[in-house]
């Protein structure tokens, strides 16, 4: 399991359906096809000075289509928008082949982890986990290019710290008010013994990036970022009857002076 901040990406298993319904192109912004361009557009087209490299660029339009629909056309999706690169072809597939790794080496935040109740609970009794994990973004540079990353938490996977793993699901849990602590949750455990215990929420990110303010794409796989470990004691309760006076004898057993045990 990674560490505190750092990142594993698990990819897209054989066969995973792309959630993206569309596919993508860009033009020249102003081209009309072949050697020609629109005159009065060249007037006004986006100048594409000084990009993240110092290096200037090209104004392209994005366009889109239904991903696997035959005769799908071509329509307008946005743009325009500038593409800083002397091979503009290669660029997104240059970028595509390495966006995994930059998504892995994000520092995402896997969020927070809270028991209830903490940091002691009862063996046997069901603790209730909950985690707080939100939508991050960033801005990263990539071949001399501007590029925007989403991420958006989507599954959790625990450890218990007792060798017990639940996960990973969609579910983040939540709180209970404290009258009902103790009630057994999708994300609750039961401890069957005593001790302290490590706790570590790993979060799944699913991401998406854009190139250039260009259309949001998606990055096949997930992510996996776990949070810091948080400690839980787990205690027992015993239920007895004293006959000893307290006031007679501070150390007397059950008195609030008595040694007290796991």
């Amino acid at each position: 399991m990674p560490g505190p901040g750092a990142g594993e990406f698990v990819r897209a298993e054989p066969g995973a359906v792309n959630t993206d319904p569309n596919e993508y192109k860009y033009e020249l912004q102003c081209h009309l096809g072949g050697g020609d361009f629109d005159t009065p557009c060249l007037g006004r087209q986006l100048e594409c000075k000084d990009g993240p490299d110092g290096e200037d660029g090209i104004p392209v339009m994005w366009l889109s289509r239904p991903r696997g629909v035959p005769g799908g056309v071509w329509a307008h999706h946005s743009g325009p928008t500038c593409l800083y690169d002397a091979a503009p072809e290669d660029l997104l597939p240059r970028i595509a082949a390495d966006i995994q790794r930059e998504f892995q080496n994000l520092p995402i935040n896997a969020g927070t982890v809270t028991a209830q109740p903490s940091p002691h609970t009862l063996r046997g009794a069901e603790t209730n986990f909950y985690a707080e994990a939100v939508e991050q973004q960033f801005d990263i540079t990539m071949f001399g290019q501007a590029v925007h990353v989403v991420a958006t938490p989507v599954q959790y996977t625990w450890n218990y710290g007792d060798g017990t793993v639940f996960g990973p699901q969609p579910s983040m849990g939540g709180p209970l008010p404290q009258d009902r602590w103790g009630e057994k949750t999708r994300t609750s455990h039961a401890y069957g013994q005593t001790g302290d215990f490590q706790v570590v929420l790993t979060t799944s990110f699913q991401g998406t990036y854009s190139v250039n303010a260009g259309p949001p794409l998606p990055i096949p796989g997930q992510g996996q970022f776990s949070a810091p470990p948080q400690t839980v004691s787990v205690w027992r309760s015993l239920t007895r009857n004293y006959a000893d006076d307290c006031n007679a004898n501070p150390q007397g057993q059950g008195c609030p002076g008595a040694a007290a045990s796991r």
